[in-house]
């Protein structure tokens, strides 16, 4: 493994009897709180992030806190080989995922013009390639196994119509959730669920680094979540083997969901059109 492409701390014991799950963007938000919630519920971590010193705090933080075992792998997802070596990295011993959370990402904001073509590619590559690459190289075990589960964080964007800014994400969230559907049907049979989770509005760090928190700050209150409530949400469906591939955690974010579907296209379209300045910023 380079270790340019995934730099590992362990705590681990040999053969965990416990289930493992792998979870990327680990280092804060949705991914962290995955964490929190899945190593209380009994499992082993593979936390995948570029901020390692987070990734080893949480670590230790519910090493002690759960009596579980994990290990922490930096990795810059959009390095060439960086999500094979992260896989690698967890699965070493010979371990299985049984439960994978692809929850890396982030947005470009601006127009899509305005920005260098090689940064797009990057985030497609996160995106899109890496929740791919990840969900190929967890199946054949899950399948083997005769279980596992694989929720792929997708987003209420990629129901509604995509917004001017940010001009990728609506459309690789919409991506994750045909993925996942596809990939649901292929595997029920082999015991591995499939969610495709949409969150609308999470308080986290994501609209900090994207630098659109001043815009979004500005919206109402009954418009967000929090990370525990979304993840509890996920969980809680992903055990009920009548729930849906698509959820969407939230009383106002299932209406919200349900209108974009419902409504004609072009009211639809024309209401994203004329309010996507009050979430996505608009800088040529």
């Amino acid at each position: 493994m380079n270790m340019q492409d995934a730099r590992v701390d362990r705590n681990e014991q040999a053969a965990s009897p416990r289930p493992l799950a792998l979870i990327t963007g680990a280092s804060a938000g949705i991914g962290a709180e995955f964490a929190r919630q899945l190593a209380a519920a009994g499992h082993d971590l593979a936390l995948v992030a570029r901020r390692r010193e987070r990734l080893e705090a949480l670590g230790r933080e519910l090493a002690a806190g759960h009596g579980i075992d994990y290990v922490a792998i930096e990795a810059d997802l959009a390095e060439p080989g960086a999500p094979a070596a992260a896989f690698d990295a967890a699965t070493a011993g010979g371990r299985t995922v049984d439960v994978l959370i692809n929850n890396a990402g982030y947005a470009i904001a601006g127009h899509y013009h305005a920005s260098a073509w090689e940064d797009q590619a990057r985030f497609l590559k996160v995106m899109v390639d890496v929740v791919c690459e990840l969900s190929h190289r967890a199946l054949p075990g899950m399948h083997a196994a005769g279980a596992g589960r694989i929720v792929n964080v997708a987003s209420l964007a990629g129901i509604a119509p995509g917004s001017a800014g940010h001009t990728l994400y609506a459309a690789s969230k919409a991506f994750l959730i045909k993925f996942s559907e596809s990939l649901a049907m292929e595997s029920a049979d082999f015991g591995v669920r499939v969610q495709a989770l949409c969150p609308g509005f999470t308080y986290s760090e994501f609209h900090d680094v994207v630098g659109t928190r001043d815009i979004v700050s500005r919206l109402p209150r009954w418009m967000w979540m929090k990370a525990d409530d979304v993840v509890a949400f996920s969980l809680e469906q992903l055990a009920d083997p009548r729930a849906p591939v698509m959820v969407v955690p939230g009383r106002a974010n299932r209406l919200i969901a349900m209108l974009a579907r419902k409504l004609p296209y072009r009211t639809a379209f024309g209401l994203v059109a004329r309010r996507s300045g009050d979430f996505r910023r608009q800088d040529q």
